[in-house]
């Protein structure tokens, strides 16, 4: 029995060192991704959009309020200043309702474009991993304190390969 045990107890480390681990950056990656390009050309025209959008709120916005201060400099009735005061209120206020709103649109558009890349990302991580024969693979980018690159193996390259990203993409 004791030999067993034994022989059980060389064995074991033995068995240890054959397994894979392996690593990549997921952060680079991700930034190589086509549709990550895409997704920020997405945004950055969805952007544009609100910034037009609000610059034109914002004119008239001014527009009102130069017309409001040239009513108070005339003699106009008191209950006409007040209505004007709270249209100029008003559309302040949707102003900054709007800038909430493009705000929360923008981040929530940014999320949804992420996913579908992060999804795919992880699908070619699941197939590099089962094809390579990996125990383990780590993420540097998150946040990984120490990965001993001579015992772990960089599977970027393999990764990058079955997202369809070329060699030389910079």
């Amino acid at each position: 029995m004791k030999k067993i045990l034994i022989v059980l107890m060389l064995i074991a480390p033995m068995s240890m060192l054959a397994q894979k681990f392996g690593y990549m950056n997921s952060a680079e990656l991700v930034q190589l991704m086509p549709e990550f390009k895409q997704a920020q050309k997405k945004i950055q025209d969805l952007e544009a959009t609100y910034t037009k959008d609000f610059e034109s709120m914002r004119t008239e916005l001014e527009k009102k309020g130069t017309e409001f201060e040239k009513l108070q400099k005339d003699s106009v009735p008191e209950n006409i200043l007040k209505r004007r005061y709270d249209e100029l209120m008003q559309l302040q206020e949707r102003l900054m309702q709007y800038r909430e709103e493009v705000s929360a649109n923008l981040a929530r558009a940014e999320q949804e474009e992420m996913v579908a890349i992060q999804t795919k990302l992880r699908d070619a991580l699941d197939v590099v991993g089962r094809e390579g024969g990996y125990v383990c693979i780590f993420d540097l980018s998150g946040g990984m304190p120490y990965v001993s690159k001579t015992l772990c193996e960089d599977v970027t390259k393999q990764v990058r390969t079955k997202l369809g990203i070329p060699a030389n993409a910079k």
